[in-house]
């Protein structure tokens, strides 16, 4: 049986049978990159947007809150002293005639700085010496870490005591204060990361590439370790916040004129039998800011936890 060869096919000589209307090649959902899809899985938790609610509230009472008033947080009227709230003074005023909205507005501001910069530094600190020592290892690990070990040892509240005389009661000895040791605990963390991933065929293909370490770190390493971080910072400033006013609560903090939630409620807690509400509005404004701040970083937990991803 001889087959001919020279038989050709045209395209219309094929009939595709059962996929007409279908489309195979249409892409059904749109992409999504990897923080469009942390968002939408942060936004699934109610607990963690009514703790953002509540911060982006907060922000804004303690920013454009005096300009509402019209209020000075320093003006003294002893014609008004120990007002309960009213129409007018919606938090009342304190034993000097002072709004105590105002204050506590302006108080909010120095606490917030204080978190947030505390926050920064540790992370900057923190993630760099972490980084370093967990990608280089050997000597310089071995150093970092005991360095880490030692300052770790040092009792916080003494630190805090000595630098306090030694660079004076202001707001940068403070930050510098409470910074000094909380850095540790991000090094560490980053460390443990940055060991994991070294390993990894990314890390593997930059060095073939020519990378520095540096680059590595900072372009592949750090990045990868983001996650982890964010929910740390989030954690961090609440943390910071309340050390701030308890140090300010004991007389370590900022210095007046200044004020802080802390120092407030140092100065109003002796009305505490008399003028109850003095003292409850700058204690709640700690409270709502901590837990929002906690809030945020539960539902920041679970939104870059990969394993939960669907």
């Amino acid at each position: 049986m001889e087959l001919n060869n020279n038989i050709t096919f045209a395209e219309d000589d094929f009939e595709v049978i059962g996929t007409k209307g279908l489309d195979a090649e249409k892409i059904s959902k749109p992409s999504v990159t990897f923080w469009s899809d942390v968002w939408r899985r942060f936004r699934a938790n109610k607990l963690s947007m009514l703790g953002l609610i509540i911060l982006i509230l907060v922000v804004l009472m303690v920013c454009f809150g005096p300009f509402v008033s019209g209020k000075d947080y320093q003006f003294i009227d002893y014609s008004i002293k120990n007002l309960r709230p009213n129409g007018t003074y919606w938090f009342g005023t304190d034993e000097m005639g002072r709004d105590i909205f105002t204050r506590v507005c302006y108080g909010g501001r120095i606490s917030i700085i204080i978190g947030i910069a505390c926050t920064l530094v540790s992370f900057l600190i923190g993630s760099t010496l972490g980084g370093v020592a967990g990608y280089l290892g050997g000597k310089i690990d071995d150093f970092i870490m005991r360095v880490i070990e030692i300052i770790s040892s040092i009792p916080y509240l003494v630190l805090v005591v000595i630098l306090s005389f030694v660079l004076g009661r202001s707001m940068f000895s403070l930050v510098f204060a409470m910074t000094i040791t909380a850095w540790t605990g991000t090094a560490r963390m980053v460390r443990g990361q940055v060991m994991q991933l070294k390993g990894q065929d990314f890390v593997s293909a930059a060095i073939a590439l020519g990378s520095s370490p540096s680059r590595i770190i900072v372009k592949h390493l750090l990045p990868n370790t983001l996650g982890i971080i964010i929910v740390n910072l989030t954690l961090s400033i609440p943390n910071f916040i309340f050390s701030e006013s308890f140090l300010s609560y004991i007389g370590l903090g900022v210095q007046p004129p200044e004020t802080s939630w802390g120092a407030l409620a140092s100065l109003y807690q002796t009305r505490l039998m008399f003028d109850p509400y003095q003292l409850f509005f700058p204690c709640l404004m700690i409270v709502l800011t901590v837990l929002s701040f906690h809030l945020i970083g539960d539902g920041l937990t679970d939104a870059l936890d990969p394993k939960l991803r669907k």
